[in-house]
């Protein structure tokens, strides 16, 4: 049985600052925007080529209690160019951090930025990925 990630709820404060950061500034395509009921709404956002979006959500109580703002960190976004990736980021008005090299391996350099409420998120870069997609480089 395959299983897939696909919606990661993200914890913010304020939708609509939220939606024109991650829109405007990060460069995810915006799927859903609505009102399910009265006082309840979601917006769903994607990156460009990726299978999984984020949610933000107001008036919709979880089992395990609404996580605060600002309390996610490690979130992972991978590109195949960091420098390409960075400018682009940064030419939106994203203040992304420097690039950071782990190591020499592919995947051991990272930048990192946070949304308007704190929320962390990391950016990998992985040049065989613009080859490779990740579907296929687990096989």
């Amino acid at each position: 049985m395959d299983m897939t990630l696909e919606v990661i709820p993200l914890p913010v404060s304020d939708l609509d600052r939220a939606k024109s950061f991650y829109v405007d500034k990060v460069g995810f395509r915006c799927d859903v925007d609505r009102e399910l009921m009265p006082g309840t709404r979601i917006v769903q956002l994607t990156p460009p080529g990726s299978g999984c979006s984020i949610v933000l959500a107001a008036g919709i109580p979880l089992p395990t209690g609404t996580p605060a703002p600002g309390t996610y960190h490690g979130l992972q976004l991978v590109v195949s160019d960091m420098e390409t990736a960075r400018a682009e980021l940064v030419a939106r008005g994203l203040d992304v951090s420097d690039p950071v090299r782990f190591g020499e391996d592919d995947g051991g350099t990272f930048a990192y930025f946070t949304d308007p409420d704190g929320n962390g998120w990391a950016i990998q870069e992985y040049r065989k990925r613009a080859t490779v997609p990740l579907r296929d480089a687990l096989q």
